[in-house]
Parts: structure tokens; sequence; C-alpha cells
């Protein structure tokens, strides 16, 4: 048995309990990773809050956790590539959901990768999710050196990593946070940092590339597109999820520049890239708050009450 965060009901932070589970095994092609920490990350909130139901349905108790760093406790047959004691990270996938904010959690080989050395595995909790900041800049939008890049929620857990990264592919970069947050996204290399509270989207300016990470008010972000413009999202509007969906749809067949929206699932090959970015000093992690594991709700808590700076991490083992 292990230590694993369910919850039998959604709800709040208050319904996250600490409760025992079956320890699983290792089946043939997958690694047990004895987990060191996780991150709190916002689509698992969106699920514990009951407003992805129609994916996560009715069957309780139901776990938390997506990504998850630590160290390889044994593995399956056919594995080569690790062995015990290996330092590895990675991002659980759609079709295994939640369940990283746990003692154990057993991964396909394919979907670990290597955490870089020198990188604490507390602070490199911080850095799997950014795998999604590469591939949206990189594979989705094709950020190019000159281009003008707007991330919105730039001080997150992915907009903090695009900042870094936008930055190391030579584009100019502005960031949209909280005025709280504008001198950290600054630090992170971004070229200007604007009050998301005291701007309009149309008073921005235009660009060639739009990151967002928030979901909402697409088509006025859409609006800011250069001839030729590519906007990505990472999220949707969970308030109106059929309307914010429906639009994104619309965007491929009507009107100038398509908004891509992708979930990041994320396989060896973008966690090695991960950690070679780190390796080039072009990636940092950012680090808010270290919770305990028995403190999750607190973590979860504070995300949701906004202003994060990089990452909450919960830290499952020492």
């Amino acid at each position: 048995m292990m230590q694993a965060v369910l919850h039998d009901r959604y709800g709040g932070p208050d319904v996250l309990y600490l409760g025992r589970v079956p320890r699983p095994e290792p089946a043939a092609g997958e690694v047990l990773v004895k987990v060191h920490a996780f991150s709190v990350n916002g689509g698992e909130l969106a699920a514990r809050a009951g407003r992805l139901r129609l994916v996560t349905g009715r069957r309780f108790p139901q776990r938390v956790g997506l990504d998850y760093t630590g160290e390889v406790a044994a593995a399956g047959s056919g594995v080569t590539r690790f062995a015990a004691g290996d330092r590895v990270w990675g991002v659980l996938g759609r079709r295994a959901g939640f369940g990283s904010a746990a003692e154990y959690v057993a991964v396909p080989a394919e979907r670990v990768g290597r955490v870089p050395d020198g990188l604490g595995l507390v602070e490199a909790a911080a850095l799997p999710v950014a795998t999604t900041a590469v591939t949206a800049l990189r594979d989705k939008a094709g950020l190019r050196p000159g281009e003008r890049l707007l991330v919105r929620g730039a001080a997150g857990g992915v907009g903090n990593a695009a900042v870094q990264l936008g930055r190391a592919y030579g584009a100019e970069v502005t960031a949209l946070a909280r005025a709280a947050n504008l001198a950290f996204v600054r630090g992170l290399g971004a070229h200007e940092a604007v009050d998301h509270r005291g701007v309009r989207p149309a008073d921005l300016g235009r660009f060639d590339v739009v990151l967002d990470t928030v979901g909402t008010e697409l088509r006025a972000f859409r609006r800011l597109l250069n001839p030729g413009g590519r906007m990505v999202t990472i999220a949707f509007d969970l308030e109106r999820p059929a309307a914010s969906l429906g639009y994104l749809a619309a965007s491929a067949v009507h009107g100038r520049g398509r908004v891509r929206f992708f979930s990041g699932e994320p396989k060896r090959e973008h966690l090695d890239d991960l950690a070679r970015h780190v390796a080039e000093g072009k990636l940092r992690p950012a680090v808010d708050t270290v919770f305990p594991l028995e403190e999750v709700a607190a973590a979860h808590r504070a995300l949701e009450a906004g202003g994060v700076r990089g990452k909450y991490v919960v830290r499952v083992a020492a």
C-alpha cells in the first residue's frame, strides 16, 4: 500500500485527503517511480471541482497530480533505458489521467525522461509542464527570431517557461501578468511586461505569435495578429466551455489566423529536449512555494487564489 491524494466528491480544495491505495507494479514496458515531488496544475483544479465531469465521470475516489519527479524504483520487463536509482521526470498522459500525487506511480518508459544533472528533484518539479511551452512555440507556432511574441498568463507554470524560451528563440517578448508579478516576468527575460488588468487587448499592438494560457477573450487576442500571425492556446473558457470550444473550431475556417488549441502530451523526446534547454541555460525552474504532501489542499487553494509566480510544488519524499 502507499499514500495518495484522493477525493470522494467534486468540490473545493477541502475535499482532498491523504488516503491509502495499492502500490502499482510496473507492467511490461513501464517503470515504477518513487515520487519526490509534483506540481499543481490548473487542469486538475478544474477536474477536482467537477468542471470536467463529462470526462472524469462520477466514479470515486478520484486522484490528482499530473506531473512528477522522482527516482526509478523498479523497471518492468523489456525496459533497458532505465535502472533503479535513475532520477526521472515526466507528465502522465491523457489516457492515464491524474494520479502523480502519490508515493509511487507506474509510467510507460516512453513517457519518462532524465532530470538534468545539477537540478534538485523538488525544484525540477516546476518544469515538466514546460514541455507544453516548447511544443506551443516551436512546433505549433513556429516562432522565429525577430518576431513579436505575446504571452498571456506569463507568470504561471507554462507562461513563465514561454517567456524564457521566447527570449531564447530570439523573439521580442511582451508578457501579460498581474501588476505584482511584472518585475518577476521581466526577470525571466520579457522585453515588456504589462498589467493585464490595466490594458485592453486592442491597446497592446500587433504580434506575430500569441500564446494564451488563460482561455478567455480569444477573439479579442486573435485580432492582434499580424498578417501570417499564429495564435496558440492551451486553455478554453471553463465558464462557457461550449461557446469557447465552438469558437476554437470555427477559427480554423473563418477569419484571419487560426487559433491552435492543444493539450500537452509529452513523450521522452519532448522531455529530453526540455532537459537540453535547461543544460544550455535557456530555461530555469521557477518555484513559488513548496508544500508538504499533507498540505496539498493548501497548494490547490493557493493556485485558485491567483498570483502564482512559476509553480506551486508539493514535496512527497525527502
